[in-house]
């Protein structure tokens, strides 16, 4: 039991930092007010809301998507799209384009870190080889 909350312990952080890092990319001028507190405040509200989405669903048979790096990039993106809803009123003209946008910035870093960081970071371990000998 005790390897399988350590397992949802590591999805709720990673489901924490993607959607995080995707909805300061989102928001207009985020980058610019990198150090604004009301943007973080409004991105950490967006992770941890995520987060513990994508933790309830490790309870339902939905968990199965987590183990298809697709699948999981789709229900990332999903569930930060509520989560970043929930979370704020759009800032754009269009109110779900905010939210659709940080949705599927939050999937495209799933599925790259899927890619980067499966079998203990191992790309990146031989690109750093590579670079640095």
């Amino acid at each position: 039991m005790g390897s399988e909350w350590k397992r949802r312990f590591r999805l709720f952080i990673q489901r924490f930092w993607q959607p995080t890092s995707a909805c300061m990319t989102c928001m207009p001028g985020s980058w610019g007010n990198v150090m604004s507190v009301a943007h973080w405040a409004i991105a950490f509200k967006t992770g941890l809301l995520t987060g513990v989405l994508a933790l309830l669903l490790t309870f339902t048979p939905a968990a199965r998507w987590y183990a298809n790096r697709y699948g999981n990039a789709l229900l990332v993106g999903s569930l930060t799209a509520i989560g970043d809803a929930y979370s704020h009123t759009s800032h754009y003209r269009f109110h779900a384009l905010e939210h659709i946008a940080t949705g599927v910035i939050s999937g495209l870093f799933a599925l790259a870190a899927s890619y980067l960081f499966e079998d203990r970071a191992r790309r990146i371990r031989t690109a750093w080889v590579r670079l640095f000998g």
